[in-house]
């Protein structure tokens, strides 16, 4: 008997497919960050300084001094190699009124540029801006020093004519104020009245001291004028005592003893015909002095003299001489009209006699006289 065979198991059932497994995106790698090298960071900042500077000077100029001040200080930050920063900041604090921190800045900036070798006119700028600060801070004459130092280093970096006006600006106003800060008309007195005791004792050098003296003390006396020209006339020393005989009769036109010094000097000069106007126009205030009236006369015998032809030979070579180095004498000799004029009184008698009617021609015909280059026959 044949055993059956036992059932097989039943198949298994169909596999379902397997899911295929979705897969993520890769993350992308984050680019590795560039590097930059150190001169292309100190050439942004540069620029990055360049554009506080314009908004500095843009702020500057609308009067907004304390965002102008922040915008130069972050460009002197991020560049320490250009002083302009530092000199425009320096600027602001001028006109501010800030003029220490003005002071503090001019240093820096010429500190630093001598560092950098930087343009000479930049550090000439830091030093001209300096002393303009110490001039505004000056109260007496002494305060004036550090400032006319400043100008006087600033023009040997650069001949800048603003710096030299401010310059002479500085010593002139230094100089008023010590005339202001001596002047003292009662020492002024004491001082003129010691000159006139050693005038008498004929101690002219010491008079002259005194005098000097006194002028400083009061430098607005005609009298100290006066005297110390005097004094420069005996000592022979007549440019000197013209000046001072000028300068009386500037602070005082009436005082005649202006007259009778400047006509001295000028008489002892051989100047016979400016002495001679000079004694006039004394006249003109003093009509009846005495020392005018003999200064008139002295200067018409010498003037007359020459018109004569009575001068010796040495004295006529003299007083020609001195005549061509007059200014006023070369402008008469280089006038063509009066070359003509010249040239008809010796060859024309006729026209000669016309050019006497024009007092204009004759007053420059006596000046020839006087001075020996013309002799009248």
């Amino acid at each position: 008997m044949e055993v059956p065979e036992a059932d097989s198991p039943p198949p298994p059932p169909p596999s379902q497919p397997a899911k295929e497994e979705v897969k993520k995106p890769e993350p992308v790698p984050e680019p590795e960050p560039m590097e930059i090298t150190e001169e292309e960071k100190g050439k942004k900042e540069k620029e990055e300084a360049l554009k506080e500077k314009e908004a500095g000077n843009a702020a500057y100029k609308k009067k907004d001094f304390e965002t102008a001040i922040q915008h130069y200080t972050k460009a002197m930050e991020l560049d320490d190699e250009d002083i302009s920063y530092i000199t425009n900041r320096a600027a602001v604090y001028l006109e501010m009124g800030k003029y220490e921190d003005c002071i503090k800045d001019c240093d820096k900036a010429v500190e630093r540029g001598r560092e950098l070798r930087s343009d000479f006119k930049m550090i000439a700028k830091a030093l001209t801006r300096k002393g303009t600060a110490l001039m505004k801070m000056s109260k007496c004459s002494k305060d004036y020093d550090p400032a006319i130092e400043a100008f006087q280093k600033s023009l040997t970096e650069h001949r800048n004519p603003d710096t030299l006006k401010k310059l002479i600006d500085a010593e002139k106003r230094k100089k008023e104020l010590e005339q202001q800060e001596y002047f003292d008309p009662k020492i002024a007195d004491e001082e003129r009245e010691k000159g006139n005791e050693s005038f008498k004792q004929q101690k002219y050098p010491e008079a002259v001291k005194h005098y000097t003296e006194s002028l400083r003390r009061n430098p607005k006396d005609p009298k100290a004028y006066s005297n110390r020209a005097a004094c420069y006339t005996k000592l022979g020393a007549l440019p000197e005592g013209l000046k001072d005989a000028e300068k009386c009769i500037e602070l005082d036109p009436t005082f005649s003893k202006g007259y009778t010094r400047k006509g001295a000097v000028q008489f002892f000069m051989k100047e016979y015909d400016k002495a001679l106007e000079t004694y006039q126009e004394g006249l003109k205030h003093d009509p009846n002095n005495q020392e005018l009236l003999d200064g008139v006369r002295r200067c018409v015998e010498q003037i007359n003299k020459a018109s004569r032809g009575d001068l010796s030979p040495e004295e006529l070579k003299e007083r020609q001489a001195k005549g061509m180095q007059d200014p006023e004498i070369q402008n008469i000799l280089s006038d063509p009209v009066m070359r003509q004029v010249l040239i008809d009184f010796q060859e024309n008698p006729k026209a000669a006699q016309e050019h006497t009617k024009n007092p204009m021609v004759m007053t420059k015909i006596q000046k020839l006289v006087a001075a020996g280059i013309v002799q009248m026959r």
